[in-house]
């Protein structure tokens, strides 16, 4: 059989043409702008450095993966007649979220925002703008009182929280039967938060935490106990040493230096992630190659949230072939709305926090060990809500 190349092209085109004239669905012009807004001076992306020089903690803005997610999109929104806009705002130390993201919602009919900026301007965003007509995602801040008490109908998390993390970190223990653990804290206030974090997980997993040690980065002989790491890991015994170092000076150089064999979790070692450049399943090279082409250098989990709150945005958009943000928000909220993370389980949001439910990287510097949920660890509905702040425990109220 002889077929018409240009009798069978003019068909398909004409096919097309003719889903997009349908009742509901969108037209050629329709476009959807979505606003990555920072904070000017962001202390967050100062780069850390050690006395030596050495670049310990590096922060790289999340429009990489806005971008990556952007132009996967491209050919999949381009045959409904969609066009998908990208506007990088930055608010100046004089002004003030609020009045910015308002403005833009009244002078550019902008409705959809990633969010990168300080924890502060996020709650305040978040809470003032409960009623307004918007959708907001976080891809920053792992914070579980952005899911608890300080949540927000219109604030949607595509970053993992602490509490999925550790969850995650305490599955593994659990299932290696690793269950007697030494927690080791920094002095900084997000030590002090990830190490509640862990108790917490602890706790859920029938871990038992031998003990609770500060440390300090210190010269003072006097504080020898809390800087010597045969004295700092001594007088106990567990199976596992839990580190939570934000800062990263000092955990860098436990590991090997331990009073006794044991392996180290947390901020070093075997750390948990929403992402990680070493997955190899499910697309994730694929993605990873796309990424690295784009922003020269290897996609961390912030990117993946960018990344991923724009295959969200997408997909609501189609869901319910409209661009109308409460419409968008309705998708989102849907019981069966579904995203492909690249993770090898479809993902979802939480209705009782918007938390986005998924899978957990449990990775060394250079290799994934697990994901999480790990084998064996079920829930009643969905085993990915093993991880994190459950239904029942929730204390978001905006329900």
């Amino acid at each position: 059989m002889i077929i018409d190349v240009k009798r069978l092209r003019t068909l398909m085109v004409a096919a097309i043409m003719s889903v997009i004239s349908l009742p509901g669905a969108m037209a050629a012009t329709d476009e959807v702008r979505i606003v990555y807004l920072t904070r000017q001076s962001d202390a967050y992306y100062r780069t850390h450095r050690a006395y030596t020089g050495l670049t310990l903690r590096e922060h790289h803005r999340a429009i990489d993966g806005i971008e990556v997610g952007l132009r996967e999109s491209r050919i999949l929104t381009r045959g409904i007649g969609i066009a998908f806009k990208l506007q990088e705002v930055t608010v100046a130390p004089e002004q003030t979220v609020n009045d910015v993201i308002r403005r833009l919602l009244e002078d550019e009919n902008a409705g959809v925002f990633i969010l990168d900026l300080p924890i502060e301007d996020l709650r305040d965003a978040a809470g003032s703008l409960a009623a307004e007509k918007v959708l907001l995602f976080n891809v920053r801040h792992r914070d579980d009182s952005l899911r608890g008490a300080d949540c927000s109908p219109v604030l949607f998390h595509t970053i993992a929280s602490r509490a999925m993390l550790m969850d995650a970190l305490a599955q593994h223990l659990f299932k290696r039967n690793w269950t007697e653990v030494l927690a080791l804290e920094g002095p900084d206030d997000v030590d002090a938060m990830w190490s509640a974090a862990f108790a917490s997980s602890a706790r859920k997993f029938r871990l038992k935490i031998v003990d609770s040690r500060p440390f300090v980065l210190s010269n003072d002989p006097r504080q020898r106990d809390q800087t010597n790491f045969a004295l700092l890991t001594g007088a106990a015994d567990y199976d596992v040493i839990y580190l939570a170092d934000s800062v990263g000076e000092f955990g860098r150089y436990l590991p090997y230096q331990t009073k006794n064999a044991r392996p180290v979790v947390g901020s070093e070692g075997l750390i948990a992630s929403a992402w990680h450049w070493t997955w190899e399943r499910h697309g994730a090279p694929q993605l990873n190659q796309r990424f690295h082409r784009l922003a020269k250098r290897r996609m961390t989990g912030p990117d993946w949230a960018a990344w991923v709150a724009v295959k969200s945005i997408v997909a609501a958009t189609l869901y319910n072939k409209s661009h109308d943000v409460m419409a968008l928000r309705s998708a989102l909220r849907s019981d069966d709305f579904r995203i492909d993370t690249y993770k090898g389980v479809a993902a979802n949001f939480r209705p009782w926090d918007n938390q986005l439910r998924q899978s957990i990287l449990l990775h060394t510097h250079n290799a994934v060990i697990a994901r999480a949920p790990i084998d064996g660890f079920l829930h009643e509905k969905n085993n990915l809500d093993t991880l994190g702040i459950d239904a029942r425990e929730s204390t978001c109220r905006f329900r």
